[in-house]
């Protein structure tokens, strides 16, 4: 069957894929019913710099925690997704680190870059309009625009790959790309990628408040009608 974990109901430590022995999972659980392709996957982190990726995110997952030692333990995080970035990309000895960010802000990403030269990086940063591409020339007609009536350029995530990709850099950060301009970027560009900023232009870049309030205020989002759809 098709996985589809986010509808598993299975209690945290009975989870086949959180316990050591004797876990269980739904009739669609991937862990249980897919162990030839757990295996062969698995294979993949043997290839050295795989595998050290891999490493050093486990190693920097744990160390968001405080107070860890053995027996019981209570989650308590301790870092912001910023200082685990910037740790991050210390531990797998990125020097010259990518930032393809939305115009939009232009601001955040100013700070960014501060906070990152300050941590000893190379920083090379692209916003997401460079190249200025009027937006027709990927058939957006006058009415599709942001500014109907203007001369509006396009967001150019392949160009801000390719002009990371050129600069050989170690780790791409993402700052507020828009949904799909987002997918486009990662398409295209060489480096491993990670995210530091999400875009969403309601909720002040935070897309989970509207999952954590859709029993409230954005009950909307349950209409079958919402969307376009």
């Amino acid at each position: 069957m098709k996985p589809h974990c986010a509808k598993c109901k299975i209690p945290g430590k009975e989870k086949a894929c959180l316990a050591e022995t004797g876990g269980r999972g739904p009739e669609f659980c991937p862990t249980t019913n897919h162990p030839d392709i757990v295996t062969k996957v698995t294979e993949t982190y043997q290839i050295p710099d795989i595998g050290e990726f891999a490493r050093l995110a486990s190693v920097q997952e744990a160390e968001c925690y405080a107070n860890r030692g053995p027996g019981p333990y209570v989650m308590q995080p301790s870092k912001s997704r910023l200082q685990e970035t910037v740790e991050f990309a210390g531990k797998i000895g990125a020097q010259k680190l990518g930032m393809a960010f939305c115009i939009g802000l232009h601001k955040e990403a100013g700070m960014l870059s501060d906070v990152l030269e300050g941590h000893g990086f190379e920083v090379i940063s692209v916003a997401c309009k460079a190249g200025a591409v009027p937006k027709e020339e990927i058939g957006i007609n006058d009415a599709e625009k942001i500014r109907i009536g203007t001369f509006e350029t396009m967001c150019n995530p392949i160009l801000q790959a390719e002009l990371l990709n050129r600069e050989d850099t170690h780790l791409n950060i993402l700052l507020g790309l828009c949904v799909g301009h987002d997918a486009l970027f990662l398409k295209y560009a060489k480096a491993l990628c990670t995210v530091l900023a999400a875009k969403d232009r309601v909720t002040g870049h935070n897309p989970m408040a509207a999952l954590y309030t859709m029993h409230t205020y954005y009950q909307k989002l349950k209409d079958e009608d919402f969307g376009g759809r």
